[in-house]
């Protein structure tokens, strides 16, 4: 390929997915930090000095007691008296029972401390919201595939990028002086984030694979959801999770998925210390309880095909959600620099086009 198509390839793919990388990073790096950011909208807790952390049976209770109608979907669980228990609930009280509220509950009392929406609600829940945003562009099935098709372009803009720079790489990283200066701005950034942006690249794109597919474009059938007010717990839960805990001593519970019905399984997500480094801390593993509460199947991640874990590894890697602490400011940094490529190459564009 002739030097000069390929360069405007690089171009051309470059500043269509340009704006694209530009939301992609700064939301990208902000949602590495999710859980950090997320607790700054959480209510204040006034901890209450020799007071145990309550079941979580309380806490549903108490919560059907002042939403009797409600339907409670899930339970993020508080794992200590600092943090509250976080419900998922649908109620007719808030946008007439059509969208998510988050109702947080004092982890000792079991007292309703404040209640927001969830992905919609951006002035209370903002990283929910950011959330979707990153995911969809709250467009929905127009936002996925305008994902997967950026995504491309932004992965053929990298390639193109790195056949056409090949000769500085290895000067770059050899700090050649020469090469060092405002100008190149955007080539030294696009060598030292080269394997990280390839990376989120490709699992990003590797996630959106679906929207390639027939199956996507295929109609919708209509669909109508009921609201049922939740019944009262089938089985003392705090029981259960103690009964999981003793056969499955390396599983930590996180969040608690209510059966709606004592046909379906109550699920309880979370995770086991033995798993590997890179699969989540909290929704790696799977235990479903039936109606009496004993342990009807488990889904660990280990258990799962081969296939569906390569996605779970894929989603962690894009993620960043391993490693702790040095892997989120490793790609909170190198996420950014997705937006400053999109800015210097706009510039670069720019300055050639006007002159």
């Amino acid at each position: 390929m002739k030097k000069g198509l390929l360069f405007r390839i690089h171009s051309f793919t470059g500043l269509l997915s340009g704006i694209f990388i530009l939301l992609m990073s700064l939301s990208g790096s902000a949602l590495v930090f999710h859980d950090e950011l997320d607790s700054l909208q959480h209510p204040a807790i006034g901890q209450l000095n020799g007071r145990p952390l309550l079941p979580v049976d309380s806490c549903y209770r108490s919560l059907q007691k002042e939403f009797p109608h409600a339907q409670i979907s899930s339970c993020m669980l508080a794992e200590n008296t600092g943090q509250p228990f976080i419900f998922s609930v649908y109620d007719s009280s808030y946008r007439k029972g059509t969208q998510t509220m988050q109702v947080f509950v004092h982890p000792q009392t079991a007292q309703i401390l404040a209640f927001r929406g969830a992905g919609k609600d951006r002035k209370h829940n903002f990283m929910a919201w950011l959330t979707v945003f990153h995911n969809s562009f709250h467009l929905q099935k127009k936002g996925e595939w305008l994902l997967g098709v950026f995504g491309v372009l932004f992965l053929l803009s990298l390639c193109t990028g790195i056949i056409h720079y090949r000769k500085k790489i290895v000067p770059i990283l050899l700090f050649k002086k020469p090469l060092y200066r405002r100008s190149n701005l955007h080539q030294l950034i696009g060598v030292y984030a080269l394997l990280f942006n390839l990376l989120i690249g490709a699992t990003g794109v590797w996630m959106q694979r679906y929207v390639f597919t027939g199956s996507f474009y295929a109609a919708e059938q209509p669909y109508t959801i009921t609201r049922k007010p939740s019944p009262a717990l089938f089985f003392p839960l705090d029981s259960s999770l103690k009964a999981v805990q003793q056969q499955h001593p390396a599983f930590t519970a996180h969040v608690i998925y209510f059966a709606p019905d004592a046909k379906r399984n109550t699920a309880v997500y979370g995770s086991r210390s033995t798993n590997s480094f890179i699969h989540s801390k909290k929704y790696a593993d799977a235990v479903f309880l039936d109606s009496v509460g004993s342990i009807a199947r488990t889904a660990f991640v280990t258990e799962i095909i081969p296939e569906n874990r390569r996605d779970i590894i894929n989603a962690q890697l894009h993620y960043g959600r391993y490693g702790g602490w040095p892997v989120k400011l490793l790609y909170g940094l190198l996420g950014l620099t997705g937006a400053i490529l999109s800015i210097t190459g706009f510039i670069l564009w720019f300055k050639r086009t006007t002159r």
